[in-house]
Parts: C-alpha cells; structure tokens; sequence
C-alpha cells in the first residue's frame, strides 16, 4: 500500500468522477493517505496549476476531493475523468481536534461542507448539523451523512429560509449546551459563527481558506495575520482566532499585496 511521503508530486489517475451539481464534481483516487479530518492537500493538473483541495471523502485506501467551478484551474479539473491524471502533494496542516464523545455542532456554508464531511463521520449521531448555502442546488451531499441535517438556504429554496447563524442561536436558546463549534463556509458567516460562540463561552474551531503556494509554510503566501494557514491551519480554535486581526478583514493576492476580503474573494473566482 502506498502513503505519500515527501513534497515530490505522486501522479494519480482518476478512479471515478462524481457529478455533484452544475456547479461542483467530486474527483476519486486509490491511494493510501496518512490524514486527519480538516487536512488538505495539493493538486496539480500538468500545464494550468496547482491548488489546494481538502478531503472530502475518505478510507484506507481511498479519498476524494471536491471541485467547485470558479476558476481557470477549478473549471479544467471539473471536466477531468477516469483515467486522466493528477498530481498530488500532501496532506498538509492541522486538522480538527475531533471530541466524538462530546455534545457538538457542525456548521457548514456553502462549499465549506466539503472540508466538515469527514469530520461528520467521525462524530456521533447525536451531533448537531446545520448546513446553508444560497439555494438548494449548492447544498453538497444532501443524501449521504447518518446524522440529522438542519438545512436551509437564502432564498428559500430549501429548509429554513434564512443563515445557519440564526438556526444556530435558536439551538443554543433551546438551551442545547455544546462542547464544541466546528464550522466552514464563507468568511463572514464563520467569523459570526465564532462571535456567537464567544457570547456563549463554547470552544470553537474554523477552518480557514488563504491562496497558497507551497503548502508547508515556507513561502509566506497564506499569511493571516501572523499565522501561516497552509502550517499554523488551516483549522484554528478559539484562542488563536481571538489574536488573528485579519480573520474577517483582509487577505493576500497572488502578488503579496494586502487587500480586503471582498478584493481578495472576487480574485480568487477567476
């Protein structure tokens, strides 16, 4: 059985590609990864780039990663197929602190649930698992976890009409006492995520996105604040998000310049 060892890139062909929605594909590879749930690692398709995916499925001798379309690179991968081949790296980072046996929640936005779905089947069933998105076609996995989801979306279109934030502070007002906050999904919705969790004293743990180039924290370009995501992250928990002034602020481009998230965000959909 093979495990990837070292930065050198392993070339992998796909063993199956699964059509999500419209929007995303889910990419799946025989190979042996040492991993841990909120790890990701690098993708390099030969002639257009390399990037950084998590995890979202994952056993002894198999993963997966999850593709949004959005970019140059994104929109290539969607279109591969079994039997073309990617290079991979990795996995890098830290990943989440798992508390199976506690009282949790899950709180996915969007394309966030990609990094949570492994992480959600490590926990127990009596989990608390909210997920959003803006409208029922962005709703990733809506079929395939144990646990009992509270869905809902912006417009409507599915489940509760409104933000996870709201049907998170509903649970808590029901008096559900948790012992931990995993969330992903937009930046804003996690930084509110994180405030929620600050008024009620509940530990919480976020995983960031930052544009990265090496994966192991030597070239600086995911810098946040004075964290390094692609090593320091990319999960964070409560301490050290209080201390990184660029959470829900600003971000670096390509070209190390230091912009806002907005900048930052609309950047990184081309």
């Amino acid at each position: 059985m093979n495990t990837i060892t070292d930065q050198r890139h392993i070339m992998l062909r796909v063993e199956k590609k699964q059509v999500e929605s419209r929007e995303f594909a889910t990419l799946f590879f025989n190979y042996a990864l040492p991993f841990k749930p909120g790890q990701f690692i690098m993708a390099w398709i030969p002639g257009i780039d390399e990037k950084p995916y998590t995890i979202s499925y994952y056993s002894k001798d198999r993963f997966a990663i999850t593709i949004e379309a959005k970019g140059v690179f994104s929109q290539k991968a969607i279109t591969l197929d079994k039997g073309d081949l990617v290079g991979i790296r990795g996995p890098f980072g830290n990943g989440f602190d798992i508390k199976s046996n506690g009282v949790v929640a899950v709180v996915a936005g969007g394309c966030g649930m990609a990094p949570l779905a492994t992480l959600v089947e490590k926990l127990n069933k009596n989990a608390t698992f909210i997920h959003g998105a803006k409208s029922k076609e962005y709703i990733l996995y809506p079929d395939r976890f144990d646990l009992e989801r509270l869905f809902c979306t912006d417009d409507g279109s599915f489940g509760h009409k409104g933000f996870v934030t709201e049907l998170l502070e509903n649970e808590i007002a029901s008096g559900r006492r948790f012992d931990m906050v995993y969330t992903c999904g937009p930046e804003i919705m996690m930084y509110n995520v994180f405030n929620i969790c600050e008024k009620h004293h509940i530990p919480c743990q976020v995983s960031l996105e930052r544009y990265m180039r090496c994966g192991f924290g030597v070239c600086g370009a995911c810098v946040c604040g004075k964290q390094v995501v692609c090593k320091d992250g990319p999960v964070f928990g409560s301490e050290a998000l209080r201390d990184i002034k660029d959470f829900n602020t600003k971000a670096l481009l390509k070209s190390g310049k230091d912009v806002d998230l907005a900048q930052y965000f609309s950047w990184r959909c081309k």
